[in-house]
Parts: structure tokens; sequence; C-alpha cells
């Protein structure tokens, strides 16, 4: 008898309008993914998301979505929002233009994957695989020509899900992103170029 071999379901993704909020509600639970996050990290000053840690996140991200502007990706199974991956331009995210290890390389206009969360009993399944290349073609019909991302490397091989929500690098090499710069031991910048894969 051949072995059983273990076989994603079939992923549904979603761009996050207003429509489709209280999936991300579900998704994220009362901790508001992580910490209270609500996937404001990147957007604010760290003085500012301390404050709204919790309740006050959860109202900013959605004014966000309210006022039309995508902020993400959800991905779906029979029906149910099981993960999420923040995407947009570079400039919607602030605090990476403030980072020394993550700044600008060039002047090239990207679109930046900078967080994921996926649900617990979906995590090491290779979800984060699928939402790359799902963020990536997002952001293609959007006019990006590069998608950039900030994955960490880890130095040892398994990492507690809290510590890897910006991805990590082998994820991405699956997706077809390449490192084009690391100024950091563990901190990689990968690249996804539209037209080259």
């Amino acid at each position: 008898m051949p072995p059983k071999t273990k076989t994603l379901p079939d992923f549904e993704f979603h761009p996050l309008t207003a429509e489709r909020w209280c999936d991300l509600e579900k998704l994220f639970g009362e901790r508001g993914a992580c910490g209270g996050c609500w996937c404001m990290w990147w957007r604010l000053k760290r003085s500012q998301f301390e404050k709204q840690k919790g309740q006050k996140n959860k109202k900013a991200l959605k004014k966000i979505v309210d006022s039309g502007e995508i902020p993400g990706i959800l991905a779906y199974v029979n029906g149910q929002p099981i993960a999420w991956c923040s995407v947009a331009p570079r400039e919607t995210y602030p605090v990476l233009e403030r980072s020394r290890t993550l700044k600008r390389i060039d002047d090239e206009p990207v679109w930046s994957v900078v967080c994921f969360f996926v649900a617990k009993s979906f995590r090491r399944k290779g979800v984060t695989v699928k939402l790359l290349k799902a963020a990536a073609e997002y952001a293609k019909e959007h006019g990006a020509r590069i998608i950039e991302g900030y994955p960490v490397e880890p130095k040892k091989t398994s990492m507690p899900a809290a510590f890897v929500w910006t991805g990590v690098a082998s994820a991405f090499r699956k997706a077809g992103f390449v490192e084009v710069l690391r100024r950091s031991e563990t901190r990689p910048i990968m690249r996804y170029f539209v037209g080259d894969q």
C-alpha cells in the first residue's frame, strides 16, 4: 500500500474589504492576532502603537478598510478564514522607511509584504508560500513590478510563530523571491520580480 501523501486543501484568496471585516475579526480573535497588533505595527510610530494596542489598533485598521483601502489579503479554506497577509505599496508602511536594516535599497517602486498571521491549526503546512504567491499576484494585478519582503532567516531550525510574523526566508524562496540585500545576519530583503517567473 503506497504511503499517504499530505495535500494542502483548496485555498481561496480575497482582498480584505469592508464586507470581509468580520472574517478578519474571526481569524485574529480576541488577542487581535498577536498581542493586540491588528496589523498596525508597520503603520505607526512605536509610541503610538504601544498606546493603541488592542481595541484602538483594531479601530485604526477598521478605519483603513472602511476608507476603501485594501491592507492585505485573506486566505480561506472551505469558506473559513485561515490566514492573513499584509501587502501594499511600500509607502503604506512608514516604519520601513525609518528602519536602518530594512530601509530602501534603491528608488524602484515596490509593493511590500510585511506580515502574516496563520490560524494555529494551519501552521507549518506551507500556507505562507501559498499566501506569498497570492500576494504577489494581487500586487501584480495592481501594477506592481517588484514585490519586496523582509523575512527572518532563523539561526535555529525552529522558531516560535510569534517571532516569524514577517515570514521565513525559505518560504519566500519557495514562492519565487530572491535575496537582494542583507544588512543584518537574520534579516534579508527579498524581491519577486514580475515577469521573471
